[in-house]
């Protein structure tokens, strides 16, 4: 199969387009012709080794999380997927991912892809809003009536948390730069701040939850906009406890992993209408590394897709 691989930790260009063994399917896992692969920073985190000391990878190495395709076969103990089922996923991290004709990912980190909704369109979902789901609901407990300032509100995460927040019944605020504005609005937010015009801390302040997507001095200048006792959820890099301390506030980070029956309950959300996918743009398989340089950018508004199939 083609497949694209890292055989070294460096910039976009150790990235190579190239024949790779087709991967092993164990008994739990369902083996996946992949249509398209969604991008995330995380792939170019990897790739550029920023984890390589405590999360290695066996080189040569392939990238990509996020799956949408058709199922190929399944193994021995699988009962819930057959061959032809149009799935969606967010594969596991530890093993070869995405960026290549096929991928074997567990059964139960699989769901089926929402109908009516674009095999592209689907591959940029799942990492993205169960980060979101995660970080707004599990670790920020978030809850009807609250206030929540989501940073990067066109971002992958947080197009997604926006979306989610309005529906749980939150008012949501949201940064974003002025080119962004309308989509923003568009997706949901009740009110989004030009970051670059405005400085976010003196328009807002008594919020209930931030889900910070950003990190550095976004980070450091959100304390001061909680309420005592709110939250402050790192998506980006976990949150700074000792500050949250000094002001009083509560802090935990956001650590995403696969959770196939959430999927299923996201799948029902893109499928009512609920939740729309921002594909900001569509690379080829084989233009990894130029989609991976974009990615590094942080401009992209919403998710990058490479397409396979």
């Amino acid at each position: 199969m083609k497949a694209v691989r890292f055989h070294r930790y460096g910039g976009p260009e150790v990235l190579q387009y190239e024949d790779a063994p087709l991967p092993e399917v164990a008994a739990d896992d369902v083996l996946i012709r992949v249509h398209a692969a969604g991008v995330n920073p995380a792939d170019w985190k990897f790739r550029a080794g920023w984890y390589a000391a405590h999360v290695p990878r066996p080189l040569p190495f392939i990238p990509g999380s996020d799956v949408a395709g058709i199922v190929e076969r399944v193994g021995s103990g699988v009962t819930g997927f057959r061959p032809g089922d149009a799935v969606f996923a967010m594969a596991d991290m530890n093993r070869n991912g995405a960026y290549a004709d096929y991928v074997a990912v567990r059964a139960a980190d699989v769901a089926a892809a929402p109908r009516g909704l674009p095999l592209e369109q689907a591959a940029g979902v799942p990492l993205a809003a169960l980060t979101a789901w995660l970080a707004l609901f599990d670790v920020g407990g978030l809850v009807a009536g609250q206030t929540v300032l989501v940073h990067a509100g066109a971002g992958g995460v947080g197009s997604f948390a926006v979306q989610l927040a309005r529906h749980a019944g939150a008012r949501v605020i949201a940064t974003a730069s002025a080119a962004s504005l309308a989509l923003v609005e568009a997706l949901g937010a009740h009110q989004v701040i030009d970051y670059r015009a405005q400085d976010f801390t003196d328009a807002v302040h008594g919020i209930d939850l931030v889900l910070d997507t950003v990190g550095g001095p976004t980070q450091a200048a959100s304390w001061s906009v909680l309420r005592e006792g709110g939250m402050l959820v790192g998506v980006a890099l976990p949150p700074d406890a000792d500050a949250a301390a000094r002001h009083r506030v509560r802090a935990a980070p956001a650590w995403v992993t696969p959770h196939g029956p959430r999927l299923v309950e996201i799948a029902r959300l893109l499928e009512a209408g609920v939740l729309k996918v921002n594909v900001a743009r569509e690379f080829a398989l084989a233009d990894a590394a130029a989609a991976h340089a974009f990615s590094e950018t942080g401009r992209a508004r919403g998710k990058i897709v490479l397409r396979v199939a």
